[in-house]
C-alpha cells in the first residue's frame, strides 16, 4: 500500500493509522508485538492496542562493523533475551583486550537499559508464535534487519513486519526477510524517518515502562 503522504502528527497517530491497516490486512490477534526502542514504542502500542495484543519491546546495540561502512554486528534484546550476533565471537569470562572491556561495558549497558524498559517482567516466550516487528520508520533497514534476524534466532512461527514508512530500497530488503511487510507509505525521495512526522517526540527508557505496564495483555513468559 502507498498513501499520498503528508507528515504524520506524531508517533502514535501513525501508530493508530498503521493500526487500521493492519487490521484490515486480517493480522491475527493471537501476536505477540516487539516495538522497537525507541521511536518505535509509541507505534508499537496503538497498534497492540488495537489488536488486543501483547506489548514488549526490542533494543538494539551496535557492535562492530565487520565488513566497513553498511554492515554491522549487533546485540539485541528481544522481550528479555540477548541475542549477539555470531560475527562478533566469543567473549572472554574476564575481559583481557580494548575489544573485550568495550563488548563488555556494551552489554552491560543492553542489559541496564532492558531492566528499565521492562522492569522485572521475565523474558517473554517466542518460539511457535506469531510476531509483529514494530518501528516508527525504515531508510537504510538495518534496524529493521537487526530485529528480524534476533527474532528468527528465538524460532517463532511467523514474522511480520510493519511501520508507518519506508524507502523504497528498505522495502525491497524487508520483503525478501520477513514473512510479511506491511506499511502505509513508501515515498521518494525519502530522506529519514523523522521527516515524516510533525513531532518525533520519543519517548524516555522510563516511559517505556510505563507504556508497557499499561498494555491490555500480558505475553507468556518463558
Amino acid at each position: 500500500m502507498n498513501r499520498q503522504i503528508e507528515p504524520f502528527p506524531n508517533l502514535s497517530s501513525a501508530g493508530d493509522e498503521l493500526a487500521r491497516r493492519l487490521v484490515g490486512a486480517g493480522t491475527s490477534h493471537d501476536v505477540i508485538v516487539l516495538g522497537i526502542v525507541s521511536a518505535g514504542i509509541p507505534v508499537a502500542a496503538e497498534v497492540a492496542k488495537h489488536q488486543v495484543a501483547a506489548l514488549d519491546v526490542i533494543i538494539i546495540r551496535r557492535l562492530l562493523a565487520p565488513r566497513g561502512p553498511g554492515s554491522q554486528a549487533v546485540a539485541v534484546n528481544v522481550a528479555g533475551t540477548l541475542v549477539v550476533d555470531e560475527e562478533v565471537g566469543p567473549r572472554q569470562a574476564q575481559p583481557q583486550t580494548p575489544l573485550d572491556y568495550f563488548l563488555e561495558d556494551a552489554l552491560n549497558g543492553l542489559a541496564r537499559r532492558s531492566e528499565v524498559c521492562r522492569g522485572e517482567r521475565g523474558p517473554t516466550e517466542l518460539a511457535g508464535k506469531s510476531v509483529l516487528i514494530v518501528d516508527c520508520g525504515i531508510r537504510t533497514s538495518l534496524t529493521m534487519q537487526a530485529a528480524i534476524g534476533a527474532v528468527r534466532t528465538l524460532h517463532p512461527a511467523r514474522i511480520t513486519a510493519a511501520v508507518p514508512v519506508t524507502s523504497v530500497d528498505g522495502c525491497r530488503v524487508i520483503e525478501a526477510l520477513a514473512d510479511d511487510f506491511i506499511y502505509l507509505a513508501a515515498p521518494e525521495p525519502f530522506g529519514n524517518a523523522g521527516v515524516w512526522y510533525r513531532d518525533f517526540g520519543r519517548p524516555a527508557d522510563d516511559s517505556i515502562s510505563q507504556l508497557l505496564r499499561s498494555n491490555p495483555k500480558v505475553a507468556t513468559p518463558g
